[in-house]
């Protein structure tokens, strides 16, 4: 009798417990304390790491995967002038003027080279003309073609004790120039010092006034003699010094670089390097699918015409892949990224104005690293046009259909289909809709020919400069970087080689990888049946190869293939010094007495100054590969190094990584 009333007293007791949550729920309805959020997408990106870093805060760093590569710590930018360094004559009456095609990357290579030109024969320098901006009508009257990228006033300041720089001719040199009467040179990109001390100098004496136009991306032979290392000096400190974006470029970029900071994980820049131009010089249209493939093919038909490449128009772009001649994929890069250890949540920022095959051949690197972003993931709409400035509104639809065909015009062209009896006519095809005729492809739906760009498309060409300059600013500032394509081969330089280079000269170790595209091809050739299912040795292979890149085997072979492209991709050893507290480098030249690794001088003593940390003894050295290890280049010998021990600094990350997941997940 006692159990049964404590049951009844039990249940009494549950039945005004829930009768008290149901009162209090009903009351937290009636009058909320807690407004409703609207969904933001960066918002939620920032959320989705909260549970991430809190986690990660806790454990030792990874320094697999963001350190610093300690091999080339002891390497320190160093481009001052090392000898009597005359100033240049204030008084001179020679003057240069320039005008530069191409794309962001063939500007910057260009002025490096034109400042040197000048210094070498003592002129003054005109601002060069950008024609990339010159062409685009109805841009911002607020930029004038080299004030639309870069400072004028700062460019014309740093480079005061190297040459002198105007915003223009003379007035009556002005004026002659209008007329013709000045001689206009195209130097190619490999013309030698002498071909301006014989060609260039005696008519610039004769009339003061010489004129330039350079459209491949350069004007001066990248390597120079060693009795000239000072002006491959001055070309450092135009690339890494004058050459400074106008200052609404700098702000944005920095600010990108912040919000990217903000989420507290290192992030790593990615370059797809698919360029239109570069696919097709080196046919690669075979990797691509349908459209993309007639437009590189299309492009490949003019460069073959015009006498750039002279090779056959139908190549076999698989075979060129294995050469290593065309690019890595997106999803291949993905994979690498993966084996490497880099988790789905790593921030991928993509860089380059123009990817060839749009948003679709990204669709699987997005698969695997959920958080690639852009410019447009960082930026809002009015961030980016507040940096295009004041414009001329174009037409909103520029596109006009074809006129319709009368009746009378159909019956004429029945007539003249062909004899009779006819077989029965193909089944109607698909037609085609205005959204597939419109863009900067939709001609090769109804014509033969590439029509001349629109002034829509000048205008975003114009844009692009602009693009390109906000993703330089990151991709240098970046823990890591890696390259889809560069050492192409073609002469010409590219976005990812001057990334590289500009990350090398300011921090030799931080992490870059320059990954042989062969080697890599050979790799996926091994597993390319099971692109997501490795076996554990093809990883460890890959990983081998990659943390080889980012050292001194990687340097060599940056030194071999670029620096004779683009010096300022490979700005060794003229523009870097060693601290002395550090080990020698082994000193490697190549068959023609070039330093092709080592030979840098001591750093100077004002340099050293707190340059010297202990080195840990625990820590893994990224990127240096064993001393008994043969090198795949056999063109190098090796010189001993000079014996002086040193210690390394050490970098210490703030955040941690994750585990190295297993790519089999």
């Amino acid at each position: 009798m006692v159990f049964k009333s404590k049951i009844k007293w039990v249940a009494l007791f549950v039945l005004l417990l829930s009768f008290a949550s149901l009162l209090r729920h009903l009351s937290m309805a009636k009058y909320p304390t807690v407004d409703l959020v609207q969904y933001s997408a960066l918002t939620a990106f920032h959320n989705d790491f909260d549970s991430f870093l809190g986690r990660q805060r806790q454990r030792i760093p990874n320094r697999k995967l963001w350190a610093a590569v300690k091999p080339l710590q002891s390497l320190q930018p160093y481009a001052n002038p090392r000898s009597n360094y005359p100033a240049p004559n204030e008084h001179t009456t020679r003057f240069i003027y320039a005008k530069i095609f191409g794309g962001f990357a063939k500007i910057r290579s260009s002025i490096c080279d034109l400042v040197t030109i000048s210094r070498l024969l003592n002129a003054t320098l005109v601002i060069p003309e950008i024609q990339e901006s010159t062409r685009s009508k109805g841009i911002s009257t607020r930029f004038k073609s080299f004030s639309y990228l870069y400072d004028e006033e700062q460019f014309i300041a740093s480079l005061k004790n190297d040459i002198i720089v105007v915003k223009s001719l003379p007035d009556n040199l002005k004026a002659a120039r209008k007329r013709n009467e000045f001689k206009t040179f195209r130097p190619k990109n490999s013309a030698s010092p002498n071909y301006y001390i014989k060609e260039v100098l005696p008519t610039l004496k004769k009339s003061k006034v010489v004129g330039l136009i350079l459209a491949d991306g350069g004007c001066l032979q990248s390597i120079l003699p060693p009795s000239m290392a000072e002006f491959q000096r001055l070309r450092c400190r135009v690339a890494f010094h004058s050459l400074q974006f106008r200052q609404e470029i700098k702000i944005l970029g920095q600010r990108m670089v912040e919000r990217l900071r903000a989420w507290g994980q290192p992030f790593l820049a990615f370059n797809p390097g698919l360029l239109r131009e570069t696919l097709a010089y080196h046919g690669c249209g075979e990797l691509f699918q349908d459209v993309h493939t007639e437009l590189i093919q299309y492009r490949r038909a003019q460069m073959i015409k015009r006498g750039v490449v002279k090779e056959e128009l139908s190549v076999d772009s698989h075979f060129r892949r294995e050469n290593g001649s065309c690019p890595l994929m997106p999803e291949e890069v993905g994979i690498l990224l993966r084996a490497m250890g880099y988790p789905p949540k790593t921030i991928i920022y993509l860089t380059g104005s123009e990817t060839f095959g749009g948003q679709r051949i990204l669709v699987p690197l997005r698969a695997m690293f959920a958080n690639l972003v852009d410019r447009t993931s960082l930026c809002t709409n009015k961030e980016l046009s507040d940096l295009l400035g004041p414009e001329t509104p174009l037409p909103l639809n520029p596109y006009q259909p074809p006129p319709a065909k009368s009746e009378e015009q159909l019956k004429e062209e029945w007539k003249r289909a062909g004899p009779r009896p006819r077989p029965l006519p193909p089944p109607p095809s698909r037609p085609i809709y205005q959204h597939e005729k419109e863009g900067w492809y939709g001609w090769i739906t109804e014509n033969d020919t590439e029509p001349e760009p629109s002034k829509v498309e000048l205008r975003m060409q114009a844009h692009r400069l602009l693009w390109d300059a906000l993703d330089y600013i990151v991709a240098v500032e970046s823990d890591a970087f890696f390259p889809g394509f560069h050492n192409d081969g073609s002469g010409w330089p590219d976005f990812s080689s001057l990334v590289m280079g500009h990350r090398l000269y300011e921090i030799a170790s931080s992490r870059t990888y320059r990954p042989d595209r062969k080697v890599v091809a050979e790799l996926f050739n091994m597993t390319r049946d099971n692109m997501y299912h490795h076996m554990h040795n093809w990883i460890l292979s890959v990983q081998e190869h990659l943390n080889k890149s980012l050292g001194e085997e990687g340097l060599i072979r940056q030194s071999l293939f670029s620096k004779p492209t683009s010096f300022i991709s490979h700005p060794l050893p003229e523009c870097s010094c060693r601290i002395s507290s550090a080990e020698s480098s082994v000193h490697l030249k190549g068959n023609d007495g070039r330093v092709v690794y080592g030979g840098e001088e001591e750093c100077p003593k004002w340099m050293q100054h707190g340059q010297e940390v202990p080195a840990q003894s625990t820590g893994e050295e990224v990127g240096k590969s064993d001393d008994n290890e043969s090198s795949d280049y056999g063109n190098i010998v090796v010189e001993e190094p000079e014996s002086n021990d040193s210690d390394r600094t050490n970098v210490t990350l703030v955040f941690d990584q994750d585990d190295e997941m297993d790519p089999n997940d």
